[in-house]
Order: C-alpha cells, then sequence, then structure tokens
C-alpha cells in the first residue's frame, strides 16, 4: 500500500529565508506522525506545503499517489489549520453542517456525525451557540470537530490542541489512537514536548532543517537522553556546532 504522503527533498524559500531545506517525510497507514518545533521553524510551512497551498522550489510531494492540490483527494482528509476559520455570526452546528456539506457527507449520515464530532470535543452542550459567544479553546474544538466531519482516511493537524484544557488534551489524544487503531493516519504539528511522546514517529525540525528523526523510543536511545525534549535541545547543539565549525 502506497504511504498516505511521501515528500522527498522539499525546499522552500521565502526571498533570501530558507524556510525549508531538502526535508524528507513519509507517512504509512495507521500512524500518528509528529511535527516538533518552536514556531516558526517551518512546521506550518511543510504542512501547507503538503497541501498544495505553498509552492514548493524544490522536490516532490504526493498525498495518497496524487500530486497536490487535488480536489478528490482533499475531500478524502480532514484539516485543521493553526488559526481557525470559523463563521461566527452562525452556531456551531450551523458551522458543523455548512462544512459537512461542502465536504459531501452524504444527507443521511450528516446530523449523525456531527453529533460523533461535537461529542468527542465536548461542545454537544453548546451546539446551538453562536460561535462569537466561545472561547479560544471552544473555537479550537470546533475547529477540530470540522477536521473529523467527513470521517477521514488522514488527518492534518496544525497545534490541535493550543488553548484546551489538559483534560479535554488526553480525551483527544485517546480518539485519535483509536482512530489509528481502524487504519487512520495523523500529521500532528505541536510545540508542546509531551505530546511528542504520544506519536509513534517524529520529525524533530528547526530552521527548516530536520534535525532528527525516528520513533520516541529510538531519538531517546541515540541521543542518550530520557526526554524527548532533551533530544531537541542535543540536536539542536549539534547543529548549531556543525554550522561553527563550517
Amino acid at each position: 500500500m502506497k504511504p498516505y504522503i511521501e515528500a522527498r527533498q522539499v525546499s522552500k524559500r521565502f526571498g533570501q529565508h530558507q524556510v525549508l531545506d531538502k526535508i524528507d517525510l513519509t507517512l504509512p497507514a495507521g500512524m500518528i506522525y509528529g511535527l516538533i518545533g518552536p514556531s516558526g521553524a517551518g512546521k506550518t510551512t511543510l504542512i501547507k506545503s503538503i497541501l498544495g497551498m505553498e509552492k514548493v522550489d524544490g522536490g516532490t510531494v504526493q498525498v495518497m499517489g496524487a500530486t497536490m492540490p487535488n480536489r478528490p483527494v482533499m475531500a478524502k482528509l480532514g484539516y485543521m489549520a493553526q488559526s481557525d476559520a470559523l463563521y461566527e455570526t452562525l452556531t456551531a452546528r450551523e458551522n458543523l453542517t455548512f462544512f459537512g456539506k461542502l465536504m459531501s457527507v452524504p444527507k443521511d449520515k450528516l446530523s449523525q456525525m456531527i453529533d460523533y464530532a461535537a461529542n468527542l470535543v465536548n461542545l454537544t452542550q453548546q451546539l446551538d451557540q453562536r460561535v462569537s459567544g466561545y472561547s479560544g479553546g471552544m473555537k479550537r474544538r470546533l475547529s477540530l470537530a470540522i477536521a473529523l466531519i467527513q470521517d477521514p482516511q488522514l488527518l492534518i493537524l496544525d497545534e490541535p490542541t493550543v488553548g484546551i484544557d489538559p483534560e479535554l488534551r488526553q480525551q483527544i489524544w485517546a480518539e485519535l489512537n483509536k482512530l489509528k487503531a481502524t487504519g487512520k493516519s495523523m500529521l500532528v504539528t505541536t510545540h508542546v514536548m509531551d505530546e511528542a511522546e504520544r506519536c509513534d514517529y517524529l520529525m524533530l525540525i528547526r530552521g527548516g532543517v530536520a534535525l532528527a528523526q525516528g520513533t520516541p523510543a529510538d531519538l531517546k536511545r541515540q541521543y542518550k537522553v530520557d526526554s524527548i525534549e532533551a533530544v531537541f535541545l542535543k540536536a539542536g547543539r549539534m547543529q548549531d556546532a556543525n554550522h561553527g565549525n563550517r
């Protein structure tokens, strides 16, 4: 079976600034792949390049065997952007209905999928409230519900748990693992290091460069440390030292 995402030597530059530098990423079925790094590391640009929202300067990207952007493929994936794109004058239910129709969710399944997605992100009680009255965390949860509305095979989630309380974050990660068990795959960006431990495979990215890649256990063993945060710090120091030696 072909990987859900296959990116090879992806490079992107804005003016004189190299935002992505020869990035390789392969995401097979049934995996949670974490992109870990500080703000401005290149995580969002990489996701936009994968989705075809940013034109790359070098390298190739395929999603489900197709070059993006590709409308039939977009219908099979759920995307949650870093900033919420919601209709604030509408209720959450109306937002979910609108995006569900946009994503071609069958009419007879739409109501069921709205209930499922709202329950997952703990918004059932607030479904009929206007989004303009929502807190930042509630808006993030609604954005995640929208990404799940068409039961996608591939989820691409850019900082999905920002502004979400720890208890609900645990619930969301538990659900992501349940989805993974059914063969779905997730590409998740975060700068929260404890979330890195929940991923099956990680890319540590800084300054557009993939510092290290591997399972959390392999990375800790390779760098002889006991946390992903320590891996990141050590890999960063090694990168700085190598740059200094040039």
